[in-house]
C-alpha cells in the first residue's frame, strides 16, 4: 500500500478484487470511494454524489442490524443490488462500513476474507483519527466555554487562544451563535442529542463550525465571511431534529435560538446570551415556532432579561387577578387578550371570536368593570397586555421547569 489511508485501502481492494468499493461512517456518509468496474448501481451513484444516502434507505440498511455486526454480512434493500457490508470496528468501537455490490450472485470467501482485512485495516486508521479529532474536539470546547465565560480575563484567554488555533481565516468577520435545546429527555435521549447536534454541524459546509454539548442544551458557533443565511439555521436544524428524531424514537422536543452576528470573537458572548434567550422564548411561547431569532421577538426580548424570580413576582397583575376570579371559563381574558392583539379593533375582535360586535362590547365593559381599568386609556392597556405576557410567561416556566 503506497501510504496508509483509506482512499489507499479502497483502491487497492477494488483492483485486486475488480469490483468498486467504497467505506462510509457510521451513518452511512461516504468517506471513500474507488473507481467503478461497472458493477454500480443508482444508490452507489447517488452516495458518491451526495456523499451519503437518503434517511429512509439508511433506516433499512440498519434494520438488518448492521450496527451490532462484528463480521461480514449481505445487507439487501428494495431498488438496489445486495451488498456485503464489512462493518470497521476498533477496540470494539463501531467506526464505519466497508462495501462491496453483488453482481454476480454472491460473494465467495477468498472476497469476504479480503474485505474483512480491508475494514481491519480501516478500523486502524479511522480509530487514529478519532482519537485526534476528540483530542481537538475537548480542546475547542473548553476554550468556547471560556469564550462566554462570565469572567472577562477568560474571556480575553479564550480569544487569544482561538487566533493561536488559527480556526477562522483573516477575513472571517461573521459570528454567530445558534443554541440548541432539549425540552425533556432522559440520559438515552442525552446521548441521541448529542449525536443529533454533532451531525447537524455537517450541513455547515462554506462556514466553520465549533460546537459545545451539554447534556439537554448545546450551542453552535457559525463563523464564516458573509451573513448568516436563513436556509443554513434552517438546515442544520431540520438535521438535528430529524437525526434526533431517529435516534430517540420522537422523544421529548427541540427548540433552537439564534443570537445576532457579531463581528469579533470578544463579542461572541453576546450571541451566545441571546441566543439562549430566544431559545427559552421558543419553549415557553408555542406561537413562536421552534427557531426563535433574537431581534424578532419584540416583547418578549426584554421580559425573558428578567430574572426568573423577577419575572414571576411582576406577574401577579391585581387587575388580571381579579378578572381571573370573576371569569371561570377564561370567556374574558380570551376576549381581552385577542382585543389587545388586534389594538382594540372591534370588528377584527368580533370576526377572530366569532361573536357580533355588540357582545364584545358588553364583554369589553364587563372586563372594565372588574379590572377597574379603562380599555380607552392606553396606559391602562399597556398593563393590561403586558401582564398578560408575563402570565403567559409565567405559567409556561411553571409547566416546564415547576414552581419558582
Amino acid at each position: 500500500m503506497a501510504d496508509n489511508n483509506l482512499q489507499s485501502i479502497v483502491d487497492e481492494l477494488a483492483e485486486r478484487l475488480r469490483r468498486s468499493v467504497a467505506i462510509d461512517d457510521p451513518s452511512i456518509r461516504l468517506l471513500a470511494a474507488s473507481r467503478h468496474f461497472g458493477d454500480e448501481d443508482e444508490l452507489r451513484i447517488r452516495s458518491v454524489l451526495d456523499r451519503s444516502i437518503e434517511p429512509a434507505v439508511s433506516d433499512k440498511v440498519f434494520a438488518h442490524g448492521t450496527s451490532g455486526w462484528t463480521s461480514p454480512g449481505v445487507v439487501e434493500v428494495e431498488g438496489a443490488l445486495p451488498r456485503l457490508c464489512a462493518p470497521i470496528r476498533c477496540n470494539g468501537l463501531l467506526l464505519g462500513y466497508l462495501w462491496l455490490i453483488d453482481e454476480n450472485g454472491g460473494f465467495g470467501e477468498d472476497v469476504v476474507g479480503a474485505a474483512a482485512v480491508a475494514a481491519e485495516r480501516a478500523g486502524t486508521i479511522l480509530y487514529r483519527e478519532l482519537l485526534v479529532h476528540e483530542r481537538s474536539k475537548a480542546r475547542h470546547e473548553a476554550i468556547l466555554r471560556e469564550l462566554v465565560s462570565p469572567d472577562a480575563e477568560s474571556r480575553a484567554r479564550a480569544v487569544e487562544d482561538l487566533r493561536a488555533e488559527q480556526l477562522f481565516s483573516d477575513d472571517t468577520a461573521r459570528l454567530t451563535v445558534l443554541a440548541v435545546q432539549l425540552t425533556a429527555g432522559s440520559s438515552a435521549q442525552d446521548v441521541a442529542f448529542e449525536a443529533a447536534v454533532e451531525d447537524g454541524v455537517r450541513a455547515v459546509i462554506d462556514d466553520v463550525a465549533l460546537v459545545v454539548v451539554n447534556p439537554s442544551r448545546a450551542w453552535i458557533l457559525l463563523a464564516g465571511r458573509r451573513e448568516l443565511s436563513r436556509s443554513l439555521v434552517a438546515a442544520v436544524a431540520e438535521r438535528v431534529t430529524g437525526r434526533f428524531a431517529r435516534l430517540s424514537a420522537g422523544g421529548g422536543r427541540l427548540v433552537f435560538g439564534l443570537g445576532t452576528t457579531v463581528p469579533r470573537l470578544p463579542e461572541v458572548v453576546r450571541s451566545y446570551q441571546q441566543a439562549f434567550l430566544a431559545a427559552r422564548v421558543a419553549l415557553l411561547v408555542p406561537g413562536i415556532g421552534d427557531i426563535a431569532r433574537w431581534g424578532a421577538l419584540g416583547l418578549y426580548e426584554l421580559l425573558m432579561k428578567l430574572p426568573v424570580d423577577d419575572l414571576l413576582d411582576a406577574s401577579h397583575i391585581p387587575a388580571l387577578t381579579a378578572l381571573e376570579r370573576e371569569d371561570n371559563h377564561h370567556v374574558l381574558t380570551d376576549t381581552l387578550s385577542q382585543f389587545l392583539h388586534h389594538a382594540g379593533n372591534i370588528q377584527r375582535t368580533a370576526d377572530i371570536l366569532c361573536i357580533h360586535r355588540a357582545t364584545l362590547y358588553q364583554r369589553v365593559k364587563r372586563i372594565e368593570q372588574i379590572t377597574g381599568l379603562s380599555l380607552d386609556s392606553g396606559d391602562d392597556r399597556l398593563t393590561l397586555h403586558l401582564g398578560l405576557k408575563l402570565r403567559e410567561l409565567a405559567a409556561a416556566h411553571r409547566d416546564h421547569f415547576g414552581a419558582g
